[in-house]
Formats: structure tokens, sequence, C-alpha cells
């Protein structure tokens, strides 16, 4: 359903921008939170930047605001736990509910579905130690990655080029306990196709700083390359909007989120994962991608808040 339009921030009452939280992903979190509270800052509607632990959130609904826009990245913010708090707060906010975060945070079972409904993602396989990820080296061959099934910001992944490399990139991706999966390399670009309120955004293309495309290349690095519009055929890129739009519709994801693929040199998109609360800092690629369609940093902001009106709202 497409958000509906207004130009009163007066409308969206009091909105908390949710960040931080207790992920991995914590300082991304906080910086993506700046960004998006001095953006509806500056355009007067009345925010107010919250740094989240689970207390704050708990008692979210006796704060008195009316909405939330939640910017907290990885687990406890983008997996459906914060989703449901704010759901019985009655709290509305941008982006996907408590199932399709749930499920798009697990990329073993995203990746499941996908294969089911005949999407094309890389072939993969759980390990649960070590022996596992040495037949998953037999498997797919040298190199392939490892990497954990939930957690964003490619923490814990590896490409394991050699099998002196196994043990150690198991343990990185495994942490404290965590669902390990190998999957396979697929060599070619990489990719990611944003989407908002239902709408595929512009592909990207991406040069990472480093091996792939990581947290230092995400984040620290001002060495990675982005490519938006991304070089490609025009047909090619419907085609590819299509099948991330689909992939995105399959979990039952909602309002934005950002679909990354690899391309291999047949112009064959590979489905790696969803993300349903991508990064907004200045490195991030929705906003890059937004911007390519004409909206502003702040304009992007502004729709995602849009999405959490309902028909009741005034303005």
């Amino acid at each position: 359903m497409a958000r509906r339009r207004v130009s009163d921030p007066k409308v969206f009452g009091r909105v908390a921008v949710l960040m931080g939280g207790w992920s991995a992903e914590r300082q991304v979190s906080l910086w993506s939170g700046q960004g998006v509270f001095e953006a509806l800052r500056d355009r007067g509607v009345d925010v107010t930047a919250v740094d989240a632990d689970k207390a704050t959130v708990l008692n979210l609904g006796s704060q008195g605001y009316d909405r939330v826009f939640n910017i907290m990245h990885g687990t406890g913010g983008e997996d459906g736990t914060v989703q449901a708090i704010l759901d019985l707060h009655g709290l509305p906010y941008p982006g996907s509910g408590v199932l399709a975060s749930a499920l798009a945070m697990d990329k073993l079972r995203t990746k499941r579905i996908w294969k089911a409904e005949g999407l094309p993602t890389p072939d993969f396989a759980v390990l649960n130690d070590v022996r596992d990820a040495h037949e998953a080296a037999r498997r797919f061959g040298f190199p392939f990655i490892i990497k954990p099934a939930a957690d964003g910001s490619s923490v814990g992944v590896s490409k394991v080029k050699q099998a002196a490399q196994i043990e150690q990139a198991f343990a990185e991706a495994r942490g404290d306990g965590r669902t390990v999966i190998a999957e396979q390399f697929i060599a070619g670009g990489e990719y990611t196709c944003p989407v908002l309120d239902g709408e595929a955004l512009p592909v990207i293309r991406i040069e990472p700083d480093g091996e792939f495309y990581d947290y230092h290349a995400k984040y620290i690095s001002n060495n990675t390359r982005y490519h938006c519009p991304a070089g490609l055929a025009p047909e090619h890129e419907r085609r590819l909007q299509s099948i991330c739009a689909r992939a995105f519709e399959l979990i039952g994801c909602e309002d934005w989120g950002r679909v990354d693929f690899m391309m291999d040199a047949q112009g064959q998109p590979w489905l790696l994962e969803i993300n349903t609360l991508p990064g907004m800092t200045s490195h991030s690629l929705v906003p890059m991608a937004a911007k390519a369609r004409g909206m502003s940093y702040a304009d992007l902001c502004w729709a995602l808040l849009e999405t959490t009106l309902g028909s009741g709202d005034g303005g």
C-alpha cells in the first residue's frame, strides 16, 4: 500500500528516533540515527534521539511518543524483537513487522524460502562444526564463504581461500554460539537494490576496498566505490529490480529495505540477503539510490515517516 503524503510536520506528533541498541552494529546504528534525527528535526518534526537499551525500549509506551523511527541495526532492533514491543505499545514505525524482520535476519531461512520459490541464491550448507566446514570446502571448492546465519554489516564473514583459514573463519562466524553457514562463492560484481514503499530503486554497483564488501569497506574506508546508475542496460536493470522486489515480497517485508546480490559473468543475479533496516550513514546505499531518483536524504527520512501514517491521521 502506497504511503500517504503529507506536508505538515505536526501530523507526525512526537517521534522517537530509536538508535544504538546492544548488537554488534551499535556504532553504525548511532551514526544512522544521528543522520535521521537531524534530517527530521530540520524539517520541523518534533523528534527526540533515543540511545536505546532494553529498559528504554520496554518503557517507550509511557513516554508520550506518537510514532517511532527505528534505526537499530542488528540483533534486537532488526530481528523482530523491538518490532514486537512497538506493536504491543501501539507505536507505528517504518519498516517490516515481526515475522519478516525475524525471517530476513536469518539468512539460512531466507535462502531456503527463495530457493523453494525458484529465485537464484548461491548454494549453501549449515556448519555444525569445523568438520562440516572442511566438507563444505570439498563441496564448493576454494574460495567459498563462511558466515553467521544472523547478524548484519558483514560481521563474522570470511572469504576462505585455503584449508588453513577454515578453523579461524568458522570460529569468527560462530562467535558466542551463532548458527554458521557456508556459501558457494560467486565470482562477479557486488550489487544492491534498495526497495522503498513497494518500488525497487536504482541498482547500485559496489567496488569494495578489499576482498569483498565487509565491515571496513562499508563503514570505514573512503576507497570503496559506488556506482549509481550501475551502468546496466535498462532492460537488464528492470529484470534485476523485478527479482529483488519479488525477493523482498516473498519474505513479507514492508516499507523499505535493501536486497544484496552478486552478479556473475553471464549477468545472472545471485541473491545474498535482505537488510530490513539498512544503514542511513554518510556511506549508506539507500540514500544513494533515492538521490538517483531525485530524493534528498531528508526527503527519504520524511517519506519513511509517512509510511507510519494510517488513514485516521490528520494533515
